[in-house]
Formats: structure tokens, sequence, C-alpha cells
């Protein structure tokens, strides 16, 4: 029996018609360790609608970076139109689809760590397992890199000045940097902020 292959168009698809609504339609929060919240994630980013606008409220320590990668694909290949908020940390794992969303918000209290990707096996690793995740890791760890800097569209070398050894950079750092935009916790509408 033969395999079919689709592919897929090479940006993401189409974000939806922004001119059809200004409110956001949906919102989902990304908190906590990714590792233990990856099902329900990606259960909720593939049951809002295709090239839909919604709001994904950030809050997380990280976690495994293929929880992270997975939600970003999810983020990019269904074309969704979703603004980033970093409500308190987005750090490490969490990351990832914090850049996949095209609109990015932070406030003067957000703190994002960067860092390089965490080796981590359980104690009863075989030596040619090892040995794999070894050479594996390193051809993830320059991929991961790459991604993110296209995603963020931050040139690589100014975030690996971020990444080696591991930085946290404050909300208004990332504005300064252009990778978002401040909210202001005491403005008189925050949502109007957000929509312009």
């Amino acid at each position: 029996m033969e395999t079919k292959r689709v592919g897929l168009p090479s940006g993401p698809l189409p974000l939806a018609d922004r001119s059809a609504s200004r409110g956001d339609d949906w919102e989902i929060v990304l908190s906590g360790d990714l590792i233990e919240k990856s099902g329900d994630l990606a259960e909720k980013l593939t049951s809002v609608p295709r090239r839909s606008r919604g709001m994904i409220w950030f809050d997380s320590g990280g976690g495994s970076v293929y929880v992270g990668l997975a939600l970003a694909s999810i983020i990019r290949l269904r074309g969704l139109d979703a603004a980033g908020v970093v409500a308190g940390e987005c750090s490490s794992a969490a990351l990832l689809p914090f850049a996949a969303c095209p609109r990015r918000y932070v406030t003067p209290h957000s703190t994002l760590l960067f860092h390089p990707i965490r080796w981590q096996s359980d104690e009863h690793v075989r030596l040619e397992e090892a040995a794999e995740w070894a050479r594996h890791f390193k051809h993830v760890e320059g991929d991961l890199d790459a991604l993110l800097s296209r995603m963020f569209d931050f040139k690589l070398d100014r975030l690996n000045d971020w990444t080696r050894p591991g930085r946290f950079i404050t909300g208004p750092e990332m504005v300064e940097a252009g990778l978002a935009k401040m909210l202001d916790l005491f403005g008189e509408d925050l949502w109007k902020q957000m929509q312009e």
C-alpha cells in the first residue's frame, strides 16, 4: 500500500481576514510546566477554528522543547492569528509558541528566560541511547535556535547573545529589541491597546 504525501505551503497558512472582526474570538491560557499539560494545550489549539483570531496568555517556565515545538507548529500550521501575552513568565520551551504568535505583547513586569536546550535523560538510559541523543542533541539545538530566530524575525547572533550562557530578558527589553509591544497594566483600555 502506497502512502500519499501532501505538501504544505512554504509559509504559514493565511491569517484570518482582520477586517471581519476586530475582537478576539478565543482565549487560551498556557501556564505551568508544558510537559504536564501538553495534550490539553494541543487539544485547545486544535479546537479553535483554523485561521481564527484569539489570545494566548503565557505564564510558563517551560518544559519539554518538543512540546514547545509542537505548540508552535500547531499555531503556525493552522494559521492562527494569535496575540501572545506574557502575563508573568515565558521561559525556555514556552518561548517557541510565544514566538509563533504573529502579535506579541509584554508588560513592564514580564520575564523571559532564553537559554540553550538542556540535556535530560532518565536514570536507566543505555550507552547506545546516550550516544544517539548526544548526536541528535547538537542538531536539535542548532535547528531550534534558527527556528526561534526566524519566528521572532531576530538576528541569530543577537539571539545567541541572550541564549548563551542564558539570560533573563525583561518586557521592556523585548520591546526595545522589536520583538513585542508593551501593555500598560494601568491603561484605560487594555483591549484597545492590543487591537492597535
